[in-house]
């Protein structure tokens, strides 16, 4: 039974990845293509993110292998033989509750090790790109804005990598406005990021409070790009880059890059692990709501029903614990509710089906 769970998650989780993969890469190709981008750079950046759409998947595919094994079993008749023989529920489950560990594991290793580690690689290497020399700021007879407040137009660029007769306008400021014009500018790499080398060029600063329009010439002029290839990018550590060990004892150094509190912190890893809970209870719930129904001619149709029905709701008390710890971070063993309550009602539904059935007997008239 063990060996069959095994081989329809496997099959059930490569199904979902690829779906969930083929939407996900559609759109990130589309985006580098745009930016300029080689094929590595998105076979890299599709492998980072692979993990988190695993993570997605494991539970799904550990509920529906449980789901159809059950159910095929139960349709041969081979549960209700070995429960003749005297095997309690209980018993029947050992093996699905040991793929339910397993499983849980898997999503415990993603959710604890692997995501943070991708997530941290993964904006390292789009922080890269957005420093590179990309096609969304050399986009030559076009008006470009990369971020609010600033527009980039270049009218050529030459095989040489030359830009001919560029012009910036700097209207982040209220106070002024800055326009920078030049006959040409070459785009140069350092080790923070690409700067504009413009030649024989013209600065235009305008107050429009003062009513006064300053101009200065210049030969040459280098105009930093970092605010301009950060776009909205504020700096800021993203809480799920951060290794799990390092929420549960935050540093204040790292307080003061994710600019959260030590509560949201160890929230947010009490929820990585409690996604591994939710995992390795969920192909209990299927196969104890099956195991209630016996064998039927008609099917176990309604207890695949409400088997799906009874992990939606667990995955409903999953958002209620989220929303309650946005408000109250300290309250963090919410988190473990929805694995908790799926433990618990794979038990009660064990007992239940453990029960002996009454038959009611039809009386004839005398």
């Amino acid at each position: 039974m063990l060996s069959q769970l095994m081989m329809l998650f496997g099959f059930f989780a490569l199904v979902l990845v690829l779906v969930y993969w083929v939407n996900s890469a559609v759109q990130l190709f589309d985006q580098l293509v745009a930016d300029g981008q080689n094929l590595s750079v998105f076979l890299e950046l599709t492998m980072l993110t692979l993990p988190s759409l695993i993570r997605l998947v494991v539970p799904i595919s550990g509920f529906a292998a449980a789901l159809y094994v059950t159910n095929r079993l139960t349709s041969d008749s081979e549960l209700t033989v070995v429960q003749a023989t005297g095997y309690s529920p209980f018993r029947l489950a050992r093996p699905v509750l040991l793929f339910g560990l397993l499983s849980g594991l898997l999503t415990g290793a993603l959710t604890v090790v692997i995501n943070p580690l991708a997530n941290a690689r993964l904006a390292e290497r789009q922080a890269e790109i957005a420093r590179s020399a990309t096609a969304r700021l050399l986009q030559e007879g076009e008006f470009l804005s990369p971020i609010s407040g600033i527009t980039l137009y270049i009218r050529e660029i030459t095989p040489e990598g030359e830009l001919r007769d560029l012009m910036i306008s700097d209207s982040r400021d209220p106070e002024e406005t800055v326009t920078y014009t030049a006959a040409s500018a070459y785009l140069v790499e350092t080790a923070t990021a690409p700067q504009l080398v413009m030649i024989d060029g013209l600065v235009q600063v305008l107050r429009p409070d003062a009513a006064r329009l300053s101009t200065t010439r210049f030969e040459d002029f280098a105009y930093d790009l970092e605010p301009l290839t950060r776009a909205s990018d504020s700096g800021r550590l993203r809480v799920r880059e951060v290794p799990t060990w390092d929420l549960l004892r935050p540093t204040p150094e790292l307080l003061a890059a994710t600019e959260r509190s030590a509560e949201q912190l160890a929230a947010e890893a009490h929820e990585r692990i409690a996604g591994a809970v939710l995992a390795a209870a969920a192909p209990l719930i299927g196969f104890a709501t099956l195991l209630i129904g016996g064998f039927s001619r008609f099917g176990v149709w309604r207890q695949i029903l409400a088997a799906i029905g009874l992990i939606i709701i667990v995955q409903s008390l999953e958002s209620v614990a989220a929303t309650i710890l946005r408000g109250a971070p300290g309250q963090w063993p919410v988190t473990y509710l929805p694995g908790v309550t799926g433990f618990a009602i794979a038990a009660v539904e064990l007992a239940l089906a453990g029960r002996p059935r009454r038959r009611l007997r039809r009386r004839y008239p005398a």
